[in-house]
């Protein structure tokens, strides 16, 4: 599987911004996805992951509410969409594929369940 994420930018503190996450291979649709974020000289974020079939998703605690994963699997695409931006949004955001397929957990907010990264988007959030 490889990832390619988009849609970053910058944008004022209240906007919102909608990542995408394109993923070539046979097996994204079988997979859960994730989203991540890393601001400078802070470590890696958990911030949202979907379930294989869309039907479950899950938020970090700082973007529950104000932040929606969805999944478009005919188009091999996971989406991020932001509202509500703070300036403590400002990273770069990863979208991952986990390495598990069919998962029925919940478990999605370690690095660890995740084998394909892309290759990041930079969001800032100005004030």
């Amino acid at each position: 599987v490889q990832l390619q994420a988009s849609g970053g930018g910058l944008v004022q503190v209240g906007g919102s911004l909608r990542l995408s996450c394109a993923a070539s291979g046979r097996t994204f649709s079988n997979k859960g996805m994730g989203w991540f974020r890393q601001a400078p000289g802070k470590e890696r974020e958990f911030v949202a992951a979907i379930a294989w079939n869309g039907w479950s998703s899950y938020y970090g605690g700082s973007v529950k509410g104000r932040f929606a994963i969805s999944r478009d699997n005919a188009k091999n695409t996971v989406y991020l969409q932001m509202n509500s931006l703070k300036p403590e949004d400002t990273a770069i955001y990863y979208c991952a594929a986990d390495r598990r397929e069919y998962y029925g957990g919940s478990s999605y907010s370690t690095a660890e369940s995740y084998d394909y990264w892309g290759q990041g988007t930079l969001v800032t959030v100005s004030s």
